[in-house]
C-alpha cells in the first residue's frame, strides 16, 4: 500500500505544471508514447514563439535557482534550505526550431509572456537526456543550457551522456564545460571520473580544469584528493591549481599543505601560489602565516609575493608589521 502511494505521488509530481506559472496559454499533453516524437510534433507546429516544458527528478544540488528582480534592481527569489529534487526543463521554440534551453527550480515563478506553453507529462528521464544531448554539442550557440540541463538529471543516463562528451576526441571547449559539471552536480560518480581525468587525460588544460572541479564537489573525499594533488602530483601546474583551490577551504590540513608547499616544493611558481592562497584563507587566518613567510623564507621571489599579499590584504596586523619594519 505504501509503495502504491509513493508511486502515485511520484507520478503526480512528474505530471504537475510549474507551481507559479503565469501569463501562459497552457496546453498539456502526454509523452507516454515517447518524448522525441511528442517534442518534434510540437516544434514543427510552432512558427511563432512558444515554450515546451516538463519536469524530471534532479540531483540534489544548489545549481537550480530563480532569476527574480525586485524594484530596486536587486535579485530575490526562493531560498532553498535544501536543494530541490526535481528540475524544470524548458525549451523556447521560434520558427519551428529550438532557440534556447533552460533548467530551473520548480519553485520559480515563471512568466511565459503570453505565448503558448506546452506542458509534457509522463516524460522518462533517459529520453530527456537523449533529447538534450542532441543540442548539447552546440556549445557556442544558443543551446548552451542543454549541458547544464543534462547535468541536473538524477539518472544514470546523464552520467553516460556526460562521459561521452568527455571523450578525448571531442572538442576541447566542450570537454572543459563538461568537466565542471562533473564536480558540482554528479556526486561520487563525478568525482571518480575527475580522478581518472587528472591521472591520465592527454590534455593538460582538461586535467587542470578537473582539479578545479574537484574543489566544487561536496563529496567527503574531495578535500583529501586536492591535498594529495597539491603535495605529490608530478606536474607543477596541477599542484599549483590544487593549492589555489585549497585557499578557500578552512581546515588545519589545508594550512599544513600550504605551509609545506611554501617550504618544500621544488617549483617557485607553486610556492608563490601557496603564498597567495594563504591570503584567501577565511577570517584572515593566513595573515600571521604570511608575516612568518616574510621573516623566514630564503627565496626573494617568495618573500616578494608574501609582501605583496600582505599589502593588498589591508589587515591591521599587516599594517602593524610594516610599521615595525620601518622602525
Amino acid at each position: 500500500m505504501k509503495r502504491a502511494l509513493w508511486l502515485l505521488a511520484a507520478a503526480l509530481s512528474l505530471a504537475a505544471q510549474p507551481k507559479l506559472l503565469v501569463n501562459a496559454k497552457v496546453d498539456t499533453r502526454s509523452a507516454s508514447g515517447g518524448l522525441e516524437p511528442a517534442f518534434k510534433a510540437l516544434v514543427s507546429a510552432q512558427p511563432q514563439p512558444a515554450w515546451i516544458g516538463y519536469t524530471v527528478p534532479s540531483t540534489r544540488t544548489f545549481n537550480l535557482g530563480c532569476e527574480w528582480v525586485n524594484g530596486n534592481g536587486g535579485t530575490a527569489g526562493v531560498v532553498h534550505l535544501e536543494p530541490p529534487d526535481h528540475a524544470l526543463i524548458l525549451f523556447r521554440v521560434v520558427d519551428n526550431a529550438v532557440e534556447r534551453i533552460r533548467s530551473l527550480s520548480p519553485d520559480c515563478e515563471i512568466d511565459a509572456g503570453g505565448v503558448p506553453f506546452h506542458w509534457l507529462t509522463d516524460v522518462q528521464p533517459a529520453q530527456s537526456v537523449a533529447l538534450l544531448a542532441a543540442y548539447a554539442k552546440d556549445h557556442d550557440g544558443p543551446y548552451n543550457g542543454a549541458m547544464n540541463s543534462i547535468a541536473t538529471h538524477a539518472d544514470p543516463s546523464a552520467d553516460q551522456a556526460l562521459e561521452r562528451f568527455l571523450a578525448a576526441d571531442q572538442p576541447q571547449p566542450l570537454r572543459l564545460r563538461v568537466v565542471g559539471w562533473m564536480g558540482s552536480s554528479r556526486g561520487k560518480h563525478g568525482l571518480e571520473v575527475l580522478k581518472g581525468l587528472i591521472a591520465s587525460d592527454p590534455d593538460l588544460r582538461v586535467r587542470e580544469r578537473a582539479v578545479n572541479a574537484v574543489s566544487s564537489s561536496h563529496e567527503p573525499e574531495a578535500l583529501d584528493l586536492l591535498i594529495s594533488i597539491a603535495r605529490s602530483d608530478k606536474n607543477p601546474k596541477l599542484r599549483a591549481q590544487a593549492i589555489g583551490d585549497l585557499g578557500h577551504k578552512p581546515s588545519q590540513k589545508v594550512v599544513a599543505t600550504l605551509t609545506n608547499a611554501i617550504e618544500n616544493d621544488s617549483d617557485v611558481d607553486v610556492q608563490k601560489r601557496a603564498v597567495s592562497a594563504l591570503q584567501s584563507l577565511p577570517d584572515g587566518e593566513g595573515i600571521p602565516l604570511l608575516i612568518n613567510v616574510v621573516k623566514s623564507t630564503k627565496s626573494p621571489e617568495v618573500r616578494k609575493q608574501a609582501m605583496s599579499n600582505l599589502r593588498s590584504s589591508r589587515d591591521p596586523r599587516a599594517l602593524t608589521f610594516f610599521e615595525d619594519m620601518l622602525k
